[in-house]
């Protein structure tokens, strides 16, 4: 992949703005993820995806990653400013709490992307997909 320059003031970026590139770059690797799984349907892609990225799935995803420890103080601030934005529109498929704990989520993953942090953007990662899958592997 092409080196991203790194962006000097990300740590005081607004939530919204880490969560919009987070959103992005998650994405990418949930794509990423599925196809090395060997899912090559499209239907069945998104229909995978889903699971993934929904705001319900990553506001888990904070949650258990808080209630692991996993976080610095510096992520749980990152966090914290992600979760507190204020977005101005309505989410149509889930709650405001939801939604803002999944901003959150994407805020984390935004902030170091920004930061060129590939290392803790894969352990952050492999933990949510983690997450996911043992989340379901319950409701079997």
């Amino acid at each position: 992949m092409m080196p991203f320059e790194t962006v000097e003031n990300a740590g005081q970026l607004n939530g919204l703005a880490l969560a919009y590139i987070g959103d992005a770059v998650y994405e990418v690797y949930v794509r990423r993820h599925l196809l090395a799984a060997g899912n090559v349907r499209p239907h069945e892609l998104h229909r995978r995806a889903v699971r993934y990225v929904s705001a319900r799935a990553q506001a888990k995803v904070i949650f258990a990653l808080l209630d692991e420890g996993v976080l610095t103080d510096e992520e749980k601030e990152i966090v914290r400013r992600g979760r507190n934005a204020k977005s101005g529109t309505i989410p149509k498929n889930t709650d405001v709490q939801t939604y803002r704990h999944s901003t959150a989520f994407e805020a984390l993953i935004g902030y170091h992307f920004l930061v060129n942090n590939e290392a803790r953007i894969m352990e952050l990662i492999s933990r949510s997909f983690a997450i996911i899958e043992r989340e379901e592997r319950a409701l079997e």
